[in-house]
């Protein structure tokens, strides 16, 4: 010890600044008529416009949603229940066209990008075993990784592994939806593509074949030889997701990518195609002509208490159509608005000057009648 008053050499004691000591001069804001009335107004003044126009954003979106969860086939019969029954190991084919009205579509033409989503209802992508379910190593061209986390969707009886393995890859929404337009007496397939529907960097980082060469035969033979084979629930093999587009198949079918980014919300829609814009819907959907959704129906729904629908959106500058965001912003610059009211009314009718409240005292009088 060189002295009582030293401060021993492991101390963990903070230096005796006026940061460290919290000791920095602050300032605390008091609350006054003066200070919190304008900010009510603020508030109102401001959110209220905005509101106004997130809604006019959101309400030049065309939108159409069509339900087809038990739509019917030719023959009327409930394709729900129809695919149901398997004949050599497959579902019963299903199909049905579902005409969409005149009143939805408008008088106006859809002019920009017109998209076509896929949704589903009560659907949890987001538990969280069914967002394990997946190997990112085979999803990125390594068909030898085979990890535990795609169990019970890794191997088939044969000891075989499956690829893509997981739950995800295994729910893969098939059903096939083709847009239609009335030209003279027969309906003609609206030009769509399934390219530029996932995102960039996941093509890029996250998915990739595993061979450069990405045509099937070249695909197949990867697959083939690698000893791997298609999801039990699977009607496709990997190679052939898209029979239009040779490119467009394996791990960088983009239908796929689509769908292995989870969703978080039970209810919720993907892109499944994008407009064409050539011939005479060069500017986007026009309103003149009749429009119809040909369905191959495929996935199964009714057992988990869910619906599918198809809906057609153009965008804003804003996005898709969402008016809940319009409606926050007006409904909270509305009571922002009312509540400064009120307060001023209330200062104006019993309030006192800052001047008064800084001089209260113990013998200051609070009630002056």
């Amino acid at each position: 010890m060189s002295g009582t008053g030293a401060t021993p050499q492991n101390s963990h004691e903070p230096k005796d600044s006026k940061f460290k000591q919290q000791a920095l001069p602050a300032w605390q804001p008091i609350l006054t008529a003066g200070t919190v009335l304008p900010t009510f107004f603020v508030i109102g003044v401001a959110f209220i416009p905005i509101g106004v126009g997130l809604m006019y954003f959101s309400n030049q979106v065309k939108e159409v949603i069509v339900d087809y969860t038990q739509c019917a086939n030719a023959a009327g019969d409930d394709c729900s229940k129809v695919i149901e029954s398997y004949v050599d190991g497959f579902p019963n084919k299903c199909t049905c066209d579902l005409e969409i009205a005149a009143e939805d579509i408008g008088d106006v033409d859809w002019e920009g990008q017109v998209f076509l989503y896929y949704g589903l209802t009560n659907f949890y992508q987001n538990h969280r075993r069914y967002v394990k379910s997946r190997d990112d190593k085979q999803l990125f061209g390594d068909l030898k990784s085979n990890t535990e986390d795609c169990s019970p969707f890794l191997r088939n009886n044969a000891s075989k592994v499956y690829a893509p393995c997981g739950a995800i890859a295994n729910s893969l929404f098939n059903d096939s939806i083709v847009l239609q337009y009335q030209s003279a007496d027969n309906w003609e397939d609206v030009k769509v593509t399934g390219r530029g529907i996932a995102w960039e960097s996941d093509k890029q980082y996250k998915f990739k074949n595993p061979v450069e060469d990405g045509s099937p035969a070249a695909l197949q033979k990867a697959f083939e030889d690698a000893g791997t084979v298609k999801p039990m629930d699977w009607q496709k093999n990997i190679w052939d997701l898209d029979k239009t587009d040779p490119k467009n198949n394996g791990f960088l079918n983009e239908d796929l990518i689509v769908w292995m980014r989870t969703a978080a919300l039970p209810n919720f829609r993907k892109l499944y195609r994008k407009l064409v814009k050539e011939g005479e819907f060069e500017t986007g959907l026009p309103s003149s002509n009749k429009y119809r959704l040909h369905i191959e129906y495929n996935y199964k729904v009714v057992q988990f208490s869910g619906t599918k629908s198809v809906i057609m959106s153009t965008t804003s500058l804003l996005g898709g159509k969402n008016p809940f965001l319009g409606i926050a912003y007006i409904v909270v610059g509305c009571i922002c608005f009312l509540m400064g009211v009120i307060f001023l009314f209330i200062h104006l009718r019993f309030g006192r000057t800052t001047q008064e409240m800084m001089n209260i005292g113990p013998r200051s009088q609070y009630n002056s009648n």
